[in-house]
């Protein structure tokens, strides 16, 4: 069984109706962008990202990308190493 930890944020209740998102789908957003921005800066790793949000890599990917978060993220020596 997976281990969990429930930490409470508070956001202004104007942010919501200002989204025009109601409470369940904003807390999905938070989350999702929470661990996009964690997995950009290279914390996390896609497969613990995915598996929080209930999915697959691939649909994590996706989502990565509809939301302007790079995919995949190659250093300059990486880049030049896939184009020799």
């Amino acid at each position: 069984m997976q281990n969990t930890a429930t930490v409470e944020v508070t956001f202004p209740e104007q942010l919501i109706h200002a989204l025009k998102m109601d409470k369940k789908t904003f807390q999905k957003e938070v989350l999702f962008f929470t661990l996009a921005k964690f997995y950009e800066q290279g914390k996390i790793s896609a497969g613990l990202a995915s598996n929080v949000l209930g999915c697959d890599r691939w649909e994590f990917y996706r989502l990565l990308s509809e939301n302007g978060f790079y995919v995949i993220d190659y250093s300059d020596d990486e880049l030049q190493e896939e184009r020799a």
